[in-house]
């Protein structure tokens, strides 16, 4: 195999571990909220204990892509591919610890089955995975209209973050015992917002790594 092919043969592995990472952050997620919603405390526990795994991986990734570009040393797209890959496996460790912490607020809320949880946690989420499933495709595509698109959608998330905050500080005005309850739920809002904030950082660098230019899609 020639050194060109060996690069690019090097660079479809990093690809498609980053999309396994991918993958399992979107299952930390799924879990972590089920986890939530069914107040199964020793699930959030072992959702908590699985994120060694995540954060083993990410660094397997970030030590090939180093290696590779020190064999290598790339240059023009091929260097800002790699280097791309280092800002997107980052963001999507960092959301992978943002679901550890939504059931690390589980094991705090405990198993009191008179915990109505709000809805729109539920619907952050869903939104929050089409955007993950809208990124990965837009990463394997380099495709910049896919990657703008999560602005908008992150908009949505950022709306129910704000409603639900909302109706957690009317809670706390009619039921001020409850601090404990609404502080946890309010922490598990948060990271699900910041969850969906590292995936349009991965837009911004999929329109980096196509145009060349930085993007703000936050």
């Amino acid at each position: 195999m020639t050194t060109r092919g060996q690069f690019h043969h090097a660079l479809e592995e990093i690809n498609n571990d980053i999309v396994r990472l991918a993958n399992a952050t979107e299952n930390a997620l799924g879990n972590a909220i089920e986890a939530l919603f069914n107040k199964d405390t020793e699930h959030a526990k072992a959702i908590i204990e699985e994120d060694h795994n995540i954060d083993k991986l990410e660094m397997d990734i970030n030590d090939k892509t180093i290696l590779l570009i020190a064999k290598q040393q790339p240059v023009a797209t091929d260097l800002r591919r790699l280097i791309i890959a280092l800002r997107i496996v980052t963001d999507l460790e960092r959301m992978a610890d943002n679901a550890k912490n939504i059931a690390t607020s589980t094991t705090y809320l405990g198993e009191d089955n008179n915990v109505v949880l709000p809805e729109g946690l539920k619907k952050m989420q869903e939104i929050a995975i089409e955007m993950l499933h809208t990124a990965l495709k837009a990463f394997k595509e380099e495709d910049i209209t896919l990657a703008s698109s999560l602005s908008e959608m992150d908009d949505k998330v950022d709306r129910l973050y704000k409603l639900i905050i909302s109706e957690l500080l009317g809670e706390t005005a009619t039921n001020p015992d409850k601090i404990q309850y609404v502080m946890q739920v309010a922490f598990c809002a948060r990271y699900l917002e910041r969850y969906a904030d590292h995936i349009t950082n991965i837009g911004e660098s999929i329109l980096f790594l196509v145009k060349g230019e930085n993007y703000n899609l936050n």
